[in-house]
């Protein structure tokens, strides 16, 4: 990694989602996210990571493989979960799927753990939501242990136990990172600051700059048992899409954020999206990352002044647009974008 990525890393989220009325299949939509990581690579941007999801609206349920696939055609950018869902899934296969990754990218591997946004998977693989909470702690601690050590023995309430077991194929990176993943819960960043691990927060509406408390709380926590504060990594994940002119970015993407949250909005009990919430959050202190270069560029400058980042995320999945607009995103963040914030956060 070089000096300038050090200071920021920037990089690309996706759900990898798919049009409901058929045009852009699960299969297709797949096929694109190997051109999506091979461009961002190529443009310079630090990080592709994909979310798990188990949707109809989503292609997304195997991000290891996915990533995979395009990481022996890759050089340097780093290839993530976004996040795996501990919570329903085995800690054993999850090393194991991302070691293997590790081994394919030359050690560009990294899993972001989390309890998930959505709760199709605990019924799909066969939990009990009560144990929501149980579940992720559980297997976290189980993950961890696997990383450490070779060898395993490890016992808890909702996986059989493992005796002196080995956990093959070790990660070429020592430790494997794994970023602890939250959408805002004083908990989450607590327990990261706690483990001493890196925290990503999902910020998709009011301010950025309301998380300063949670970055405080996850460093007061890792000082208190011995962390050096100083090297924690905090990044997060925000939506976002670039055009030559903000107001093409406004135009052309209100519609899209619009149907998604919508969507959302009608599952949850939630209010509907309006455009006044769209130009609020795409507002320079909101956290929709909607504009022309230098306009992204000046909101991720302040979000990195506000919550001490060290990576920013950008999440710039539609499936509603062609996806040539997606690749100009990312086009956009990494030969625009990222030179702006890294040449003003090499002057500080």
């Amino acid at each position: 990694m070089d000096e300038q990525a050090k200071i920021m890393e920037l990089g690309i989220t996706t759900f990898l989602q798919t049009d409901k009325h058929g045009d852009v299949s699960p299969a297709e939509r797949i096929r694109q996210a190997i051109e999506e990581i091979h461009l961002a690579d190529q443009v310079g941007l630090d990080i592709y990571a994909i979310g798990e999801h188990h949707r109809t609206d989503y292609a997304s349920s195997s991000p290891a493989v996915i990533l995979a696939a395009a990481a022996p055609t890759t050089k340097r950018i780093r290839l993530s979960s976004a996040v795996t869902v501990l919570s329903s899934d085995d800690p054993v296969r999850v090393y194991q799927d991302f070691a293997t990754l590790d081994s394919l990218s030359k050690g560009r591997a990294e899993i972001m753990a989390g309890r998930g946004s959505f709760i199709e998977s605990f019924p799909l693989f066969g939990y009990d939501l009560k144990d929501y909470e149980a579940l992720y702690e559980e297997k976290l601690e189980l993950l961890l242990k696997i990383r450490a050590s070779e060898k395993v023995t490890w016992r808890g309430g909702h996986r059989p136990a493992i005796d002196n077991m080995g956990i093959y194929p070790r990660a070429q990176q020592n430790p494997l990172p794994v970023w602890i993943g939250t959408g805002g819960s004083p908990e989450s960043a607590i327990r990261a600051g706690v483990l001493g691990l890196p925290v990503i927060f999902s910020i998709i509406g009011g301010m950025p700059e309301r998380f300063a408390p949670l970055v405080r709380l996850y460093k007061e926590a890792a000082e208190k048992v011995g962390h050096d504060s100083s090297k924690l990594q905090i990044a997060t994940h925000s939506h976002g899409f670039i055009a030559d002119s903000s107001e093409v970015a406004a135009e052309r993407y209100f519609p899209v954020i619009a149907t998604q949250m919508n969507q959302i909005a009608r599952e949850r009990g939630w209010s509907p999206y309006t455009r006044d919430s769209f130009e609020a959050s795409r507002d320079i202190r909101g956290a929709l990352y909607v504009g022309d270069p230098e306009y992204v560029a000046e909101k991720i400058l302040l979000a990195q002044k506000n919550l001490s980042l060290t990576r920013f995320l950008m999440y710039v999945d539609f499936s509603t647009l062609p996806h040539r607009e997606l690749l100009r995103t990312i086009e956009l963040l990494g030969t625009k974008v990222a030179p702006i914030v890294r040449k003003e956060l090499a002057k500080q």
